[in-house]
Parts: C-alpha cells; sequence; structure tokens
C-alpha cells in the first residue's frame, strides 16, 4: 500500500539532501557508522531541492552546481509498488516524465521510501529513464538500477534491488569531486 502521507517523506527527503543538520544527523545516527560519512557530505556540500507542483509533475528537483536530477517520491509499507495501481496513474505518470527528461538530456530518479523497515537503510533510490549521455550525471546514473518492468511492461518498484541513498550521494560525491581515482 502506498502512504497516503507521502508528503512527510518527501519533506523527509528534501531535508535530506538540502543538508538540514537535524534532519541529516537523525538519519545519519540510525545507520551503519560506514555509511554515515556520506551524509556529512550533504552537511558541507548540500543540494539545493525544490519542489514541484502537479499531479504528473515532478515531486522535488535537486540541483549542484554540475548537474540536476528530478525525482519523484514514493513511500509504502509494501515492499513492491506497482505502477499499474491507483487506476494507472503512475504508470501514465512514468511516461510523462520519460519524455520530459529525455528532451532535455535529463534523468528521472524515483525515490522509495521503506515505511516501517527498521533494520536497512529505509530510502532508495531508482533510475527511472535513460542513462544521460555525458557529465557528472552520466557516472552516477550509470551505476542506479532502473525501475523494474513487469512481463506486461508495466513500471515496478522492489525496494530490495534499489540502491541506498547514502551509496547513491557516495556515487553523486565522487563523480563531482575532481581527479578521483577510482569509484568506490
Amino acid at each position: 500500500m502506498v502512504s497516503r502521507n507521502a508528503s512527510a517523506y518527501e519533506r523527509e527527503l528534501r531535508y535530506l539532501l538540502e543538508g538540514d543538520a537535524g534532519s541529516v544527523r537523525a538519519y545519519a545516527r540510525a545507520l551503519p557508522p560506514p555509511n554515515r560519512s556520506e551524509f556529512e557530505h550533504v552537511l558541507e556540500a548540500p543540494f539545493l531541492v525544490i519542489r514541484g507542483a502537479g499531479s504528473l509533475g515532478f515531486d522535488l528537483v535537486a540541483l549542484r552546481r554540475d548537474y540536476a536530477f528530478p525525482l519523484e517520491v514514493k513511500a509504502s509499507s509494501e515492499p513492491v509498488i506497482r505502477f499499474t495501481a491507483a487506476s494507472g496513474r503512475a504508470e501514465a505518470q512514468l511516461a510523462a516524465h520519460r519524455s520530459a527528461v529525455q528532451r532535455v538530456g535529463l534523468t528521472v530518479l524515483y525515490a522509495y521510501r521503506r515505511i516501517g523497515r527498521q533494520k536497512d537503510e529505509p530510502w532508495r533510490i531508482f533510475l527511472g529513464s535513460a542513462v544521460p549521455q555525458r557529465g557528472v550525471l552520466k557516472g552516477v546514473c550509470s551505476h542506479l538500477p532502473h525501475v523494474s518492468t513487469t512481463a506486461q511492461g508495466h513500471g515496478v518498484l522492489r525496494w530490495d534491488e534499489g540502491m541506498p541513498l547514502s551509496q547513491f550521494l557516495r556515487y553523486a560525491y565522487y563523480f563531482e569531486a575532481p581527479a578521483a581515482p577510482t569509484p568506490p
């Protein structure tokens, strides 16, 4: 079941990416020590995050000096979100997002917040469109798992297949850093 109060999770992700010190430290406290350091980078070099609006618009857009990515935020207590639920609205939204970002050379990311899961990091990141052809975003997105597709061609998010937010941030800061020797 997808949460009806997804805006609370949208705000949570926004505060994390913006480097809100209280939100970042509270989130990082629950993580294993090796994953906490990724959130220190966010405190030092936060994203500018803009909230989107509209029924088929993006929930958030995160901006950095060299790249930007629109985000669609989903939250559920279930391990799988099927885009055919809710009359296929999410399926139409995925198609609209893919079309919009393809025209301008960006990509759309899906952030899936698992509700009530205590033992693992609750946020997972997925690539919702093609990997960009160049730039920092190409490096970051080439490592992301794609939104899965069912045998019938419908989108589906499987939380277990997603990249933890801390790992995504590790890639984002790695590919932005000058002259880093090898990927993490």
